[in-house]
C-alpha cells in the first residue's frame, strides 16, 4: 500500500521548494536581529569544541560537564585579563591615538596653505577635506549600522546570555543534532553530504581556531620585535598586528602604513638612527615577515583550505562590508572558501564530472592528545639491532 501512494509532480515540488525558499527568505529578513547574535554563538562553540573535547578525554567525564568546565575557565580567561592587560594596553593605545592625531592636525596644517603650480592654485587644504568627506560617506554605510548593533549586542545581557546559552547546547548536543541533520538527506546523498559537510567545517574549524592561535602568535612577534627596535608603542602596535590578521591581505598594509608613520614621525625610542632610515628599517622588516607569514604561519596554523589570491580576498571583503558590515568582513575569507568548495560540487554534477577529485580541504592529521608530554628517546637496541649484540 505505501508503494501505491501517489508521487508528486515535478511542478509541484518546484512549487513547494519556490514556497519554502520565500518562507525562508521571509524568515531571515523578519527575525535579521537575531543573526548576529546567533553567528557569534556558531564563533563561540567552534572555538571552545577544543577544549570542551580535551576536557572530556582527559577527565573521562560528560560532555555537559566538559562544556560547563571550558565556560569557567573561559570566565576565569575574561576576569583576569582585564586586570593584567587591559591597563598598560589602554595607556599605549592612548598615547597611540593622541600621536595620531597630532599628526593629523600637522598634516592640516602642511596642507592649510595654497600653492601654484604651472600658473595653477591648488588648495590642498580643500581637497583633504573634500576626500576625508568621501572616505567618511563610503565607509559609513560598511561600518555604521554594524558597530551600532555590536555595541548594542556586547551592551545588552540579554544577548550576552543568549549567545552564551546557544552555543553551551551547540558545543553539549553537536554529535545528536549532526546525526540528526544527516536523517534529514536522502539515504543515496548521505555520501556527498558527509565529504561537503567535512570539507567545509574544517575550513570554518580552521579559520576560526587558526586565526586566533595566529592573532596571538602575530602579536607576540610584533610586540617583541617591536620593543627590540624601539617602536613607539610596541605593546599597542603588536595588539593592532594580531587583531589585523582577521582582514587577510589589507591588514598587512593597514599596519605597515600606521608603522610607518609612527617610524617617520616619532623615531626610534633607543636606537641612534635618522627617522627615514627607522622607517625604511621598518619597512623592510615587514616585507620579510610577510613572505614568512604566507609562505610557513598560514599554511602551518591555519592551512591552506581557507587560503585564497589576494584579489579573491579583497572583493569578498568589500562584499562582505556591503552585506554586513564589520561581520561580513571578518567572514568573508572562509564564507569564499565554502562556496568553492559547493560551487565546484555543482559545477561537476552539471556536467556528469566527478564531484571530488580531490580533497579541497585535506584531512587533519589524526589527534595525539599526549602532546604535551617528552618525547622518550629510542633506545639504541631499537633502532639498531647490532646493539643486542
Amino acid at each position: 500500500m505505501a508503494d501505491q501512494r501517489p508521487r508528486w509532480s515535478s511542478r509541484t515540488k518546484i512549487v513547494v521548494s519556490l514556497l519554502l525558499l520565500a518562507l525562508g527568505v521571509y524568515l531571515l529578513y523578519r527575525f535579521s536581529t537575531i543573526l548576529a547574535p546567533f553567528v557569534l554563538a556558531l564563533i563561540l562553540a567552534y572555538v571552545l569544541t577544543p577544549v570542551v573535547n580535551f576536557f572530556q578525554a582527559r577527565l573521562k567525564i560528560k560532555r555537559g560537564l566538559a562544556t560547563l568546565l571550558a565556560y569557567l575557565l573561559l570566565l576565569g580567561v575574561l576576569v583576569v585579563l582585564p586586570v593584567v592587560i587591559i591597563p598598560p594596553l589602554a595607556e599605549q593605545f592612548t598615547g597611540l591615538n593622541l600621536d595620531i592625531q597630532r599628526f593629523i592636525l600637522g598634516v592640516e596644517g602642511l596642507l592649510g596653505n595654497s600653492y601654484t603650480i604651472a600658473g595653477q592654485v591648488i588648495d590642498l587644504d580643500a581637497l583633504f577635506r573634500q576626500a576625508l568627506a568621501s572616505l567618511q560617506v563610503l565607509l559609513e554605510p560598511f561600518f555604521g549600522q554594524t558597530l551600532g548593533l555590536a555595541v548594542e549586542i556586547i551592551s545588552s545581557v540579554v544577548w550576552v546570555i543568549f549567545i552564551l546559552v546557544v552555543s553551551f547546547y551547540f558545543i553539549k548536543d553537536a554529535q545528536s543534532l549532526r546525526e540528526w541533520l544527516e536523517e534529514l538527506v536522502p539515504p543515496a546523498y548521505r555520501p556527498d553530504y558527509t565529504r561537503l559537510r567535512d570539507e567545509i567545517s574544517h575550513i570554518w574549524s580552521a579559520f576560526f581556531r587558526g586565526q586566533i592561535l595566529l592573532a596571538l602568535v602575530v602579536s607576540v612577534i610584533f610586540t617583541v620585535v617591536g620593543f627590540i627596535l624601539g617602536l613607539p608603542f610596541a605593546m599597542a602596535m603588536g595588539v593592532f598586528a594580531g587583531l589585523l590578521e582577521f582582514l587577510p591581505s589589507i591588514g598587512h598594509g593597514i599596519w605597515l602604513l600606521v608603522a610607518s608613520l609612527l617610524a617617520f614621525f616619532g623615531g626610534s625610542t633607543w636606537l641612534p638612527l635618522p627617522s627615514w632610515v627607522f622607517m625604511l628599517i621598518i619597512i623592510g622588516l615587514h616585507l620579510f615577515y610577510q613572505q614568512f607569514d604566507l609562505n610557513y604561519l598560514i599554511p602551518r596554523i591555519i592551512g591552506r583550505s581557507v587560503h585564497l589570491r589576494p584579489l579573491v580576498v579583497i572583493l569578498g571583503i568589500v562584499t562582505g562590508a556591503v552585506l554586513a558590515g564589520v561581520l561580513g568582513i571578518l567572514l568573508a575569507a572562509p564564507t569564499i572558501a565554502s562556496l568553492r568548495v559547493l560551487g565546484r560540487y555543482v559545477y561537476a554534477n552539471l556536467f556528469d564530472m566527478d564531484p571530488f577529485p580531490r580533497s579541497v580541504a585535506p584531512e587533519l592529521p589524526p589527534p595525539n592528545p599526549q602532546w604535551w608530554r617528552k618525547t622518550v628517546p629510542t633506545p639504541l637496541s631499537e633502532t639498531n639491532p647490532e646493539a643486542k649484540r
